[in-house]
Order: C-alpha cells, then sequence, then structure tokens
C-alpha cells in the first residue's frame, strides 16, 4: 500500500512538471524506456542493491542516463529516485504515470478476450463501441482465450462487458437449476 501511495506522489509530480511545459507525453515515454531497462535484473541489482557503495550505483545510473539522452527533468526526476532511496519504485511509478497521462490525453486501454482472433474490421467495431460507451479515445489490445468458447469479454477500467458463451451458458446452468 505505501509502494501505490509513494508512486502515485512521485507520477503526479512528474506529470505536473510536464503540464507545465507540455511535455508530459514526452515524459512518459522516456519513464516507460528506463522502465524497461530495468527489467534486467543484473542492472536493477546495481542500482538498488545496498551491498554496493552508493557512489558506485549512483556513477551506474549516470552512465545508463548518458547513453539513453533523456532529457534533463526526466534525467533529473530519476536522479531523485535514486537519492530518496525510491527507484526501487520504478515500476509502480510508471504504471501510476502511465494511467494518469492517459488520463490527460482523454485514453482508455480496454482488454479484449475472445476464443479466437478478431479481424481488424471487428476489432475497428468494438473501440469504436467502446469508444462511445466511454466518450474517450480507446486503446484496444486483444488476448485470445479458447476457454470462453465463444463470444467476446470487454474490460475497460472497472468495466466489464462478458458476452461469452461460457457465461451465457454458466447462467443458463443456474437458472435450469433455480427452475
Amino acid at each position: 500500500m505505501i509502494s501505490q501511495t509513494i508512486a502515485r506522489r512521485y507520477a503526479k509530480a512528474l506529470l505536473a512538471l510536464g503540464q507545465e511545459d507540455g511535455n508530459f507525453t514526452q515524459y512518459g515515454e522516456e519513464l516507460a524506456a528506463f522502465t524497461r531497462l530495468l527489467a534486467n535484473r543484473e542492472l536493477a541489482e546495481a542500482l538498488v542493491n545496498p551491498i554496493y557503495p552508493a557512489d558506485s550505483r549512483l556513477g551506474v545510473l549516470k552512465a545508463v542516463l548518458a547513453k539513453l539522452k533523456l532529457s534533463k527533468i526526466v534525467e533529473n526526476f530519476l536522479g531523485l529516485l535514486f537519492d530518496k532511496g525510491r527507484i526501487s519504485h520504478l515500476e509502480a511509478i510508471n504504471s501510476n504515470f502511465q494511467l494518469m497521462v492517459d488520463e490527460a490525453n482523454n485514453i482508455k486501454r480496454a482488454m479484449v478476450v475472445t476464443a479466437g482472433p478478431l479481424s481488424a474490421a471487428v476489432q475497428a467495431r468494438v473501440q469504436e463501441t467502446l469508444a462511445r460507451m466511454t466518450g474517450k479515445t480507446v486503446i484496444l489490445e486483444a488476448k485470445e482465450d479458447p476457454e470462453i468458447l465463444g463470444g467476446i469479454v470487454a474490460q475497460v477500467g472497472d468495466l466489464t462487458l462478458d458476452g461469452s458463451v461460457r457465461t451465457q451458458l454458466k447462467n443458463l446452468k443456474e437458472s435450469l437449476i433455480k427452475g
């Protein structure tokens, strides 16, 4: 819980800086790129593990930042996270920041699950329908799950629309049992 509170606080601060100068989308891309780098366990270990001296870890951070050529704001932000011992929260900070950027850009992300692959035309229709329902631009991510048997399950934020054959059969079974 504390990690999420910290993550939201730092993400909100970076977003505020980005909104001031109009570069919050760029900062989000740069933050996401650096976060992807930390998926490398050895690099993450070199930055976070207190067994290594702080000045050595800072040297690693500066070397990586020099290679990436990020904006000064994001470099300073990552330096601040390092100084405050919050670099280990970077993944949560990035997730929160990306959600805030999407909100600022009036974007919702949707997960659509189907039994088989969706054609581009069907994906476009689903995306358009969800955009009308939410009043926001929808970015669609499609996933296949043969266990739903057929139909579609769409999730946009807290809203879940389940039109799968599996759920319909389950509901039919329950109604037959209840009589």
